[in-house]
């Protein structure tokens, strides 16, 4: 075959500001920034992986660069959007910050900054991961940063924003780029599965969806790897064997027994999942997922909810999702993962059922206000 295999993750990476999904108040300021003119010489994208910093970074260096640019709406094709796209124009310098974390890296940088742009109207710096540089080597960049030459641009990318000085972010633009929506994941994954002629279930593109965190690239990674699996044909039972994953239905069969206290049914169902194999830290992050759920709902409802099957008070669903918070890290590191993962559903059991000493107190004052006094008694 003269054409190479190319990852989904990559062959469907947005080109366009309209094909990054889920980041629409980042893309409409950028847009905004690019017709107006009010382009910043250094940006900050911040936000969990595949989410779609390194992407936009060069989205926007196609738009700054691009032929008679800048403009927002650049055509793909374009010759200088397609060098960029491919890593190969001169003036759009990637630099992987994990990797050039020296002050010698940024000294050499700092050198060809005061160089003309060769093919585009900018030189833009793309500085992915900026967070692993060395103190001394921000400290290099920072009076670069502070007053770069007129042609230069800087594009910083991140997924851990406390580790990059103060001095630095304040001298950037910064953009939040947040988890994307499992439905927005779900939508992309479809369009992708009709252009790559494969058949899936809604089911399975929720399972991959829940399965990424809000990363499209997960997404796209994961839905790759279930090609290879399956093949042409992609259901949920495949997606679950292949990732230890529990059915929906299961999730909510758990909940409803962690709500009515069943703790029969916890423990025979917590037996049936490890029997299959399935991974129980991230079945333990699935229904705090749905307690919270329920929490919310109660919140919206004025303090209870029955969205687990069983009516709970906003306390108790509190109280609950804190007892599964607690033990996340017993099962994730102890040596008896099942064992820790049913002690904490019990424990968060019994957590709900507490009550708090001062509802309580309040209730008590409440019950003694309402009561008629002593001496009235002794006349009754």
């Amino acid at each position: 075959m003269s054409s190479t295999y190319q990852v989904i993750a990559r062959k469907w990476r947005p080109q366009t500001f309209d094909d990054v999904v889920g980041q629409d108040h980042v893309m409409r300021t950028l847009r905004n920034a690019i017709t107006r003119g009010r382009i910043a010489h250094a940006y900050l994208f911040v936000g969990p992986r595949g989410t779609g910093k390194t992407s936009t970074a060069r989205i926007f260096a196609k738009a700054l660069n691009c032929t008679g640019g800048p403009k927002a709406d650049f055509d793909v094709n374009d010759p200088a959007c397609v060098s960029i796209a491919e890593g190969s124009h001169l003036d759009v310098i990637e630099i992987d910050g994990a990797s050039n974390n020296g002050v010698d890296q940024v000294r050499d940088l700092r050198e060809t900054v005061r160089y003309a742009p060769a093919q585009g109207k900018f030189k833009i710096y793309i500085i992915d991961e900026v967070h692993m540089l060395s103190a001394a080597a921000f400290n290099a960049l920072l009076k670069t940063l502070e007053e770069p030459p007129a042609h230069v641009k800087f594009v910083f990318a991140t997924t851990d924003p406390q580790k990059v000085l103060p001095t630095i972010v304040s001298r950037c633009q910064r953009f939040d780029l947040k988890p994307i929506p499992p439905e927005l994941i779900v939508e992309r994954l479809k369009a992708i599965a009709v252009a790559e002629k494969i058949k899936v279930s809604d089911a399975a593109l929720a399972c991959i969806a829940r399965l990424a965190d809000g990363g499209m690239r997960d997404a796209q990674s994961i839905f790759d790897q279930m090609i290879s699996f399956c093949g042409a044909e992609i259901s949920e039972p495949d997606v679950l064997d292949v990732y230890g994953l529990v059915a929906a239905e299961k999730i909510v069969a758990l909940a409803a027994a962690l709500a009515a206290g069943d703790h029969r049914q916890i423990v025979a169902l917590v037996d049936e999942c490890d029997a299959a194999g399935r991974d129980l830290v991230r079945l333990l992050v699935d229904v705090q997922a749905l307690v919270r759920t329920a929490l919310l709902d109660a919140i919206a409802q004025g303090g209870k909810s029955d969205r687990l099957g069983t009516p709970m008070t906003t306390e108790q669903l509190t109280r609950m999702l804190d007892g599964l918070r607690e033990g996340e890290g017993s099962v994730k590191l102890g040596l008896a993962e099942k064992i820790n993962f049913e002690v904490t559903l019990l424990k968060a059991v019994e957590a709900s059922r507490a009550r708090a000493i001062d509802s309580l107190i309040k209730e008590l004052t409440a019950l003694a206000d309402e009561a008629p006094p002593a001496d009235e008694k002794k006349k009754g």
